[in-house]
């Protein structure tokens, strides 16, 4: 696919963008380049070829899920001014 000028300019109206005449001309060559590498890389032959999620197969170690603070639960609530059934009790603000 090629692209052209007409083409970069019908973007950057799209974007909301200004481009001035170097800008156009270095952004139609990148945008260029891309294309040509997308190009080349559909050309590759991936018959047979299984899709990975992760390109090295890693899996990842786990630390083992153990309770490593103590509740308190009952020292807050013995503080709080006002609890009821382990709920801390507060005042209605909407009506």
């Amino acid at each position: 696919m090629t692209i052209e000028r007409a083409d970069i300019e019908k973007l950057a109206e799209l974007a909301r963008i200004e481009l001035n005449e170097a800008t156009i001309a270095e952004t139609t060559k990148s945008i260029a380049d891309v294309l040509a590498l997308v190009d080349q890389l559909q050309a590759a032959d991936t018959e047979g070829v299984e899709p990975m999620a992760h390109p090295t197969d890693a899996t990842q170690r786990l630390r083992t899920d153990e309770v490593t603070e103590t509740t308190h639960r009952e020292d807050f609530q013995a503080i709080a001014p006002a609890t009821e059934a382990g709920l801390y009790l507060v005042p209605k603000v909407i009506d």
